[in-house]
């Protein structure tokens, strides 16, 4: 079954009174959402208790977490010591990700830095192949280890690269941020034809089995010249994407993905945005 959910807790949560995610998975299920992705951005500081009270949470509430590790992970990085950082920020998110009872772990590839793009880009894909051995050593093999698209230039993570990195195992699931796309591609994203462009590209490539349940963000994002600026909400129609297109490509596709919102403080609302249109839109 395809899923919504937010990422993280928006501004509506705090001003009902609720502080701390283990609420937030009645939140998620009263709204009819069916997912929920932890961050952990800043940085790995959670308890391995704390970690299995928010798993029993969300069991309870049958709404499904998967986590974001954090944000400054650069399999890229000329420094060997920094790199290692980058595996341990992984490993040590899917270690409290398992203890929650999730199976997915989103990170960021990479960035350019200094290098080639050509460069950078290969110094990534030799990185997850280490990343890889890794998980299979410390029994993470049943996890779904997810590299993003990323909004900017300066960033590794197009989707032809993310495909690319999929490639180097089953583990690796991709996480397609459509507003990152769409901001790479100064707005590239507008008809379910340009959905189904980047959706089928992704079937040639990996197979129908492995894309059927990708991972997926989705909120509309300015961008400038160098690509992503800020997230927005569903309420801005300068910039976009727009969500039903997508809805009616993955009916179309058969594709049921899990589906974060990761708006601009209206995340949750969002999501239950996207699950309303997706089961209103009709297809050809």
């Amino acid at each position: 079954m395809i899923k919504f959910g937010p990422s993280g807790n928006g501004e509506a949560f705090y001003e009902a009174g609720y502080k701390h995610t283990t609420q937030a998975a009645g939140y998620c299920r009263d709204l009819g959402l069916d997912c929920y992705e932890y961050s952990f951005g800043r940085g790995v500081n959670l308890s391995e208790e704390k970690a299995a009270e928010i798993g029993r949470a969300f069991k309870d509430a049958d709404v499904e977490i998967s986590v974001h590790a954090p944000y400054f992970i650069n399999f890229a990085n000329p420094d060997d010591e920094a790199a290692f950082k980058s595996y341990n920020y992984v490993l040590s998110s899917a270690k409290l990700l398992k203890i929650m009872g999730g199976e997915r772990i989103v990170f960021h590839p990479a960035a350019q830095g200094k290098a080639s793009r050509a460069e950078a880009v290969q110094k990534t894909f030799d990185r997850l192949k280490i990343l890889r051995d890794h998980i299979y050593s410390n029994g993470y093999e049943n996890l779904k280890f997810c590299p993003e698209t990323m909004g900017k230039f300066a960033q590794i993570g197009t989707l032809e690269e993310i495909v690319d990195f999929c490639k180097i195992d089953d583990c690796f699931l991709p996480a397609i941020d459509f507003g990152h796309i769409n901001a790479r591609e100064h707005g590239s994203l507008k008809t379910t034809a340009d959905y189904k462009d980047r959706l089928g590209y992704m079937i040639s490539e990996l197979g129908y089995d492995r894309v059927k349940n990708f991972h997926a963000h989705f909120s509309k994002i300015m961008y400038g010249d160098k690509g992503e600026i800020k997230h927005l909400t569903f309420e801005d129609r300068e910039y976009g994407p727009e969500f039903e297109p997508l809805a009616i490509a993955l009916k179309e596709l058969k594709l049921e993905p899990y589906i974060v919102s990761e708006s601009a403080g209206t995340q949750a609302e969002d999501a239950a945005e996207m699950k309303r249109i997706y089961f209103s839109v009709d297809t050809i």
